[in-house]
């Protein structure tokens, strides 16, 4: 049973078969075409899709184990929210966006924000039911897995939100000290978000923060010691309280803070495969829930041969290790070969069996 195999996962109780999930797969309408032989496709009508979905992420097709899903983002914002644009990654080009705007100005507008000021205190009450209202329609949605809900903005994802890319660096650059105060008052305000989801009925929480880069941390990694993992730490202390399961992402290379996370109170880490997957297991493989990493890079470009190794890579170092799952650990993109992609869960399925 999925969802009792997940669950064990989460829980350190090392179900006999290694858990699974992917993150867009369910995009690649090809690949769905091929595993549930429902005829779908980018302009299919949204019923269509929601059946090829279900039945792909069900038993009779790829059986995944628990579902990623966050629910406060960019979208809290309102008009501060900035707009880098958007290249194409979906099947059909539907995310293209060309529209570039921004609220702010320059470095000093963004030193300046004061994000209560500006986005008010949300109401408590009312955040406690979006949480579980998520987390419930999740549940309905995804009967077969382990659901969650969560906050995608958590400190550094919301300042690329807010202020987009070119103006976050420019500030940090500008003045580091003024830019880590900025990161206390924002996360004086994102605790509100904490605060409900602390009191929310919800057993799993992801939390995620984009807070480096593929080379690892984009700034001196004492100023995230100094001003992101305390705002982390209070964060979390409402999670842990309420005995939730707290998991967290990022993309990049994150290597360097798998301790400060754990510190923080981080109960599972989901990994791109530039993070060391190996590190973790062997730290924390007996405490801690992993998933990931295996390179959407080998799926796309093959051979056959380079994905079995990739896929025994990772067995390697999670199969012992009783809250390890496989992903692949930066999505599994529109354009993948099909054929691929099958034998992926191919060679999963024959070696997922502990």
């Amino acid at each position: 049973m999925s969802w009792a195999e997940g669950w064990a996962a989460l829980h350190l109780e090392m179900p006999p078969r290694v858990p699974h999930t992917e993150y867009s797969i369910e995009g690649h309408w090809e690949v769905l075409r091929a595993v549930t032989g429902i005829p779908v496709s980018v302009d299919s009508p949204d019923q269509v899709k929601r059946q090829a979905r279900d039945a792909f992420v069900g038993p009779q097709g790829w059986n995944l184990d628990l579902f990623w899903s966050t629910l406060i983002g960019g979208g809290e914002f309102g008009a501060w929210h900035t707009s880098m644009g958007h290249a194409v990654y979906a099947a059909g080009g539907v995310d293209w966006n060309t529209d570039i705007h921004s609220p702010f100005a320059d470095p000093e507008e963004v030193l300046r924000f004061d994000p209560e000021a500006a986005l008010g205190q949300p109401d408590h009450r009312e955040l406690v039911r979006r949480f579980e209202e998520h987390y419930q329609n999740n549940c309905r949605r995804s009967p077969g897995g382990v659901n969650m809900t969560g906050v995608y903005v958590t400190c550094i994802s919301g300042f690329i939100e807010l202020f987009g890319w070119d103006l976050l660096l420019l500030a940090a650059g500008t003045d580091h000290v003024r830019f880590g105060e900025l990161a206390r008052r924002y996360g004086d305000w994102i605790q509100h978000y904490f605060d409900a989801l602390g009191e929310a009925r919800v057993p799993v929480v992801m939390v995620h923060d984009d807070n480096v880069w593929t080379q690892g941390p984009f700034i001196h990694p004492d100023w995230y010691r100094t001003y992101v993992f305390p705002n982390y730490k209070k964060h979390l202390a409402p999670l842990i309280d309420s005995g939730k399961k707290i998991l967290f992402t990022a993309d990049g290379t994150y290597t360097e803070f798998i301790d400060d996370l754990v510190a923080c109170g981080v109960k599972g880490f989901v990994m791109e495969p530039t993070t060391d997957m190996e590190y973790v297991a062997r730290r924390y493989g007996k405490t801690h829930a992993f998933i990931g990493n295996a390179d959407t890079r080998i799926l796309l470009s093959g051979p056959k041969s380079a994905i079995r190794a990739e896929v025994e890579r990772c067995m390697a170092i999670g199969k012992n290790c009783p809250g390890f799952f496989l992903a692949v650990g930066n999505h599994i993109p529109p354009n993948t070969p099909v054929e691929h992609c099958l034998y992926y869960d191919e060679v999963y399925r024959e070696l997922s069996q502990r």
